[in-house]
This record gives C-alpha cells, structure tokens and sequence, in this order.
C-alpha cells in the first residue's frame, strides 16, 4: 500500500485508549479470574516495578481498567502452583509478568542470551564467570527453590548493579538465559529462583520453538493489538526489540496486510493500525494511571497522544519536584485532566494524597467529583478506611465546597 490513510488526532487517542481496554464498563468488585485473563492478554504483559508507596506496579493497570478486582488472582496467575500458574516473568519491557503463551515467543532471546550474543554487563559476567554459573545452577537444581540471599556462596555485595553479588548476577544471567526462572516471590518481594522446567507447565515447555524472525512478528502483531495505533518506536518499544530486526519484520507485516500504514494529525513520524483495531466514536472512561501502565509507560507516546509531558519525579530531589513523588495522571473521558500524588499509609489505613494538579485549560469543578470518586474506589481496594485529601490548590478548594 504506497498511499497512508489520513487519521485525524482524536481518532487516534480514542484507537489508543479501546485497544488499552478503555472505555468498555467495568467489572467493579464483580470481577473474576476471567476478568483478569483477559485483560492482561489485551494488555500483553504487566511491568514489575520495586516501589511499593502506593501498590506494586503490576497491581495497578488491572485496578485502573477493573476497578475493585481481587489481587489474589494476579498472584496466583504469576506465582501459583504449577498447574494453575498463568504468567511468568521475563524481561520484556524491562522485568515483566507475561502469559505463559508467550513464553516460546521469547526463546530466541532467552538463546541469545545463553549463547553471550546480547549486550550489556550482565552479558559480560557471563562470559568471564562461566565455571562459576554452572555452579550456582547445580545449587539451584540440588536446593531450589532459593533466593540469592540463600547461596552457599553468593559474593559480597559490589557497587554497580543495584548492588548485587555475583551469586545474584549468576542467578540473573541464569533467568535471563531460561534456564532458571521465578518460582514465587517472598518478603518484601524478593525474587526466588528454581529451574524453568520445575516452575512452568509441562504443556507450555513441550511448545515448537518458533524462529526468530516469526516470534518477532507474533511480538509485534501482539504489540500493535495492545497499541491500536503506533510508530515503528512504540512497537519496538513495547517488547524491547532490537532495532534492525523490528525493521525488517515491519516490512514482512506490512507486506502481509497485518499492519496499516496511516498518517496520523500532529504526528511527525510514520505511523501504522492494527486491521482489527476498535474505532469508537466516543471514549467514556475513569482511571489513574500508574507511571508504569502501558497506555503512559512511553513518555513521548504519551505526549503525543494526550498532548501531556509527563516525568516521574521519584529520583528528582524534594526541592526540584513539580508535581510529587509518586504521581499518577488521571483519565477521564478520552483525556488526560490532571494528576495525582499518592501514598498509602498502611499503619493509619489512609490513602493520602499529598497533591493534586490539574492540566491547562481544565476546571476542577468538573473534575473534583469523578477524581474523588476514583480515589475513594482506590482506597476500598487497597483496603484503606480514608481518603485524606489536600485542602490547598482549585482541586482542593472544590473538595472542600464539596464536603460542606
């Protein structure tokens, strides 16, 4: 197809938002396991981040698309018993809890891997520490499940790498190589390691092995259906492919008729449809957004789309911090409105919200009632009995008219 079909920006938002799993009603506090499923099937993966200060970020974009659902299904899809278990963890877009039917779509990474063709330090450990490697998966296979705090002979901590020792780095070339894999996770979240074919379905193992070239595809077909519509960088983007073979496999896609060439207003780069994507006329949807759900993870996307920049400030210094610590931006209808900095108080059960920040041109009277909505509903999953609100600021004020 040489001519691009012309999509006005709106339409794009709202091809956006329907493919993230906007805009259809919510389950709240009827959801299921089913309910669960699905949405990380449409979603293809939920990032794993390590701050806690509201929820771990693989919790939140479920809560965002389904409200008061119960987190006991994500764990037990993610670190159940074998038979039941649903999703596994692999780096993806960054360290990510995938569905098992993706696993064999990612063995040609996992072999890069092995084999010491991927880049990066980690890569390097593993070809200077082979004979030590090999020892620590003879102890996993001897002992596991286990930490890296458990090793006979992890190594003492070393500066670079989040302070890992090497038992950790083997552990981690190990789970990056597949051959070790997470069993469960302890503690404050510790990650425990034990072999790949102990931990995942026999079923999901005995799976052909696709080539490269078509499991890049499948990411990418996978990758357009999460997106709706995107630029060869969101698609890349979304997996973690490397550049020269997103490009040869775009070109394979598009050449099959899986992928739409489309121009889109206001974008400045080529852009392509998913053929099956939604396009609604109107988008009426209720959310905040984690710094980490897929529909914001990518900044520029995120710019471009909603005409919103947006940063996370958690290692900026107080001082230099616009919005807050933990900020989450806010959705309501087909647009970002404001954003949110969140905490929850576990002790006092309270969710505060320490600030609250609307975007140019928005009224908080119109968005004062469905944001306190959205945190009350918030905070009944979390299980926190109050919603501690700022008096300061047009949000704040609005808050406050409204409670009197």
């Amino acid at each position: 197809m040489s001519l691009r079909t012309k999509i006005g920006a709106p339409l794009a938002r709202r091809i956006a938002l329907a493919a993230q799993g906007f805009g259809i009603e919510r389950p709240d506090g009827a959801s299921n396991l089913g309910h669960v499923k699905r949405a990380i099937d449409r979603l293809g993966l939920l990032q794993i981040d390590s701050v806690n200060v509201l929820a771990r970020a693989h919790y939140l974009p479920l809560f965002s698309r389904l409200g008061n659902y119960d987190s006991a299904h994500l764990d037990g899809l993610a670190w159940g018993r074998q038979t039941r278990r649903g999703l596994f963890e692999f780096w993806a877009h960054e360290a990510s809890l995938l569905p098992l039917a993706s696993q064999p779509l990612l063995r040609w990474r996992m072999a890069r891997a092995a084999a010491g063709t991927s880049k990066g330090k980690l890569q390097e450990f593993g070809r200077d520490n082979a004979g030590y490697i090999e020892e620590i998966r003879r102890e996993v296979e001897d002992r596991g499940p286990i930490a890296a705090s458990e090793l006979a002979d992890g190594g003492p901590k070393r500066g670079p790498w989040w302070g890992w020792n090497d038992g950790k780095l083997a552990l981690e070339w190990l789970f990056f190589a597949g051959i070790v894999t997470t069993a469960t996770r302890r503690g404050t979240f510790e990650r425990v390691y034990d072999l790949t074919e102990r931990v995942l379905p026999a079923d999901i193992l005995r799976l052909p092995t696709p080539s490269p070239e078509e499991a890049q595809r499948e990411l990418l077909r996978l990758s357009a259906r999460a997106l709706g519509i995107a630029t060869e960088f969101d698609l890349r983007d979304y997996f973690r492919l490397p550049v020269g073979d997103t490009k040869a496999r775009l070109a394979e896609l598009l050449e099959a008729g899986d992928l739409l060439p489309v121009e889109v207003e206001g974008w400045n780069r080529p852009a392509f449809l998913d053929p099956a994507a939604r396009q609604p006329r109107r988008i009426e949807a209720r959310a905040l957004l984690a710094p980490f759900d897929p529909l914001v993870w990518e900044r520029d996307r995120t710019e471009r789309i909603f005409d919103f920049f947006y940063r996370i400030e958690i290692y900026t210094p107080v001082a230099k911090r616009k919005h807050g610590y933990y900020v989450l931006p806010f959705l309501l209808g087909d647009r970002l409105v404001g954003r949110i900095d969140l905490k929850s108080d576990r002790p006092n059960s309270k969710l505060l919200v320490p600030a609250a920040h609307l975007e140019p041109g928005i009224e908080a009277r119109d968005v004062a009632a469905p944001m306190r909505d959205e945190l009350r509903l918030m905070a009944d999953w979390l299980g926190l009995e109050d919603l501690a609100l700022p008096r300061d600021g047009a949000l704040g004020r609005e808050w406050s008219r409204m409670s009197k």
